[in-house]
């Protein structure tokens, strides 16, 4: 199993001072997590998308490719791309390019997004959410197979042969699937034989199980080899010196992020009894110390029938930037080693 860091680059209020973090500052602090989970042996490194106030990851392809001016082997990847509401031809053109850049090191995972901003900011009927998604993913496949594409479809303008480039170092450049709990979404990544990326952000792990399964069970019957089935999960998690300090730390700023989507959403607001709870050992958060937490990994990885990478989301808008950096330097330097067999 390897393990990573995806970040949604929130805007950050320092939980000691009071100090709202600016957004040049919270930039450069982002790039030293990046390079630091690069030394202490992380395998990866995502960034979201999103178009909100709260969040400064709205251009991902733009920071990748400074944070891969700032690393040297670890894999830096979309958390995830909003496919649905991007152009294919720009997405891949604009990753293939990091690509170079990275030599060869960059993951590229699509998916239609948690949050809606970015289909009204570019133009699109929310109506057609999952027809855009299936639609450009289509392209974005084809694409990938060939430079020439001749290709039609109901959202974009034809492509008649035109070339597509760059191309990447890697051939072909790795395009995941993210899904969260629809098992159409699940089918259809295994149909298409491609890797899966399955964010849970609450609830229990283990009722993933049934849906993972559909996903290798629909990949099988359409031919693809099982070590083209590859299982990753997104999640929310921090490491501590201890459990207790973990839930300490991270709650404060969970609890503002979850109130906003609440208020957002028509939800009971969040309290500190269903945080922990979502923390336990059966919950979707994986926090607490470094023994907890792998424990935690290859326990969930069992249940799924084997998860070959794992990203922790340590987005939080009252985390400190030392404490994350400690949190991704245990992640790396403690975690990882336990669960490199798993």
């Amino acid at each position: 199993m390897h393990l990573g860091v995806d970040s949604f680059v929130a805007a950050v209020t320092d939980p000691s001072t009071g100090r709202v973090v600016g957004p040049e500052e919270r930039m450069a602090h982002l790039l030293d997590e990046i390079a630091l989970a690069d030394q202490v042996g992380l395998y990866s490194f995502g960034i979201g998308e999103h178009h909100r106030e709260e969040y400064y990851d709205s251009a991902p392809p733009v920071i990748l490719g400074a944070a891969a001016a700032r690393s040297s082997r670890i894999r830096l990847g979309s958390a995830v791309t909003v496919l649905s509401a991007a152009d294919p031809v720009r997405v891949f053109q604009q990753i293939a390019t990091l690509d170079l850049i990275a030599k060869g090191r960059i993951d590229l995972v699509v998916g239609r997004g948690s949050f809606i901003e970015a289909f009204p900011l570019f133009g699109l009927d929310l109506e057609d959410y999952d027809a855009l998604f299936a639609e450009k993913l289509d392209l974005l496949l084809r694409i990938r197979e060939t430079p020439h594409v001749t290709w039609s479809g109901r959202h974009r303008p034809p492509l008649t042969g035109q070339g597509v480039y760059p191309r990447p170092l890697q051939d072909p450049l790795p395009v995941w699937v993210g899904v969260g709990g629809t098992p159409e979404s699940f089918v259809r990544a295994g149909l298409l034989g491609l890797p899966l990326m399955v964010a849970i952000i609450g609830g229990e792990p283990r009722r993933f199980a049934p849906l993972v399964e559909l996903y290798r069970r629909a990949g099988a019957q359409a031919g693809h080899a099982p070590d083209r089935l590859q299982v990753g999960l997104h999640v929310f998690g921090f490491v501590a010196e201890s459990t207790q300090a973990a839930a300490d730390t991270i709650y404060p700023g969970w609890h503002e992020m979850f109130a906003k989507i609440s208020r957002e959403r028509g939800f009971a607001p969040p309290t500190r009894a269903q945080f922990d709870a979502t923390s336990g050992p059966d919950g979707a958060f994986f926090m607490g110390d470094p023994e907890t937490v792998a424990a935690k990994l290859v326990r969930v990885s069992e249940q799924l029938g084997g998860v070959d990478r794992v990203a922790l989301q340590m987005t939080n808008p009252r985390l400190a930037h030392a404490d994350l950096l400690r949190g991704i330097e245990l992640l790396g330097t403690e975690v990882a080693p336990k669960v490199a067999g798993a």
